[in-house]
């Protein structure tokens, strides 16, 4: 296991490449997508928490399903500011993490990126409410201590790109999937329309900020990872 906080040696070879590869075959897959999603679920409502309690919610508790979807239940306002950033957090919360695990590998902190996942899980474990919920997050946190605690250096940097990738292309599909279900008329209550609901900006523009944030850091998120192979 690597020294906490220590910087470690820049990846070898074409391994962000490769690994970056790999995370997006899995966020265009089918089954391997619907299995993997769960983690993007977790972000997702783990933003809605964290932005409800920063902006002075009462948190009630974080939901995960068999479906990937998710629900997070917090008290305040129904309107104002602090509910419009709560609702705006989910979507943008995996894509603004990859850029945040991007800027710590770019940094050659990874023991620091892995510290900060599990600081996250443990976060959402206490909120939990549901036994599947409980389930997902144990066994993410499961796959994440194996490779913290147990695998050797080379695997823990071949993991922790392959995640920061993950993150960065699986925070773009959500956005993708929510607007062909709002074309179909079966995501009235979205977070874009609660959106529009809260602001009187139409849910579309509201779809196209979310796209833009995940393109955004997919892209500088990107440029991080990549640096050690183009130098």
């Amino acid at each position: 296991m690597t020294d906490l906080f220590n910087t470690q040696p820049d990846p070898a070879g074409l391994l962000p490449l490769v690994t970056g590869g790999v995370a997006l075959i899995l966020v265009l897959s089918g089954s391997p997508w619907r299995l993997a999603r769960n983690v993007i679920t977790i972000v997702h409502e783990a933003g809605h928490a964290l932005v409800a309690v920063l902006v002075g919610r009462r948190l009630q508790g974080i939901q995960l399903h068999s479906d990937t979807s998710g629900v997070t239940v917090s008290r305040g306002r129904p309107a104002g500011p602090g509910m419009v950033l709560t609702a705006l957090a989910g979507y943008t919360a995996p894509s603004l993490l990859g850029l945040a695990f991007a800027a710590l590998l770019a940094a050659n902190l990874v023991s620091a990126l892995l510290i900060l996942a599990a600081l996250l899980l443990v976060a959402v474990l206490i909120m939990v409410r549901n036994a599947y919920g409980v389930f997902a997050v144990l066994v993410t946190a499961g796959v994440l201590a194996v490779v913290a605690l147990l695998a050797p250096v080379g695997v823990q940097a071949s993991f922790v790109y392959a995640m920061t990738w993950f993150l960065l292309f699986g925070g773009v599909r959500p956005v993708l999937e929510l607007q062909l279900k709002r074309r179909r008329g079966s995501a009235r209550d979205s977070d874009a329309d609660q959106l529009a609901r809260l602001t009187g900006v139409p849910a579309v523009l509201w779809v196209l900020i979310l796209g833009v944030v995940a393109v955004s850091c997919l892209i500088m998120g990107g440029l991080w990872l990549m640096e050690p192979t183009v130098k």
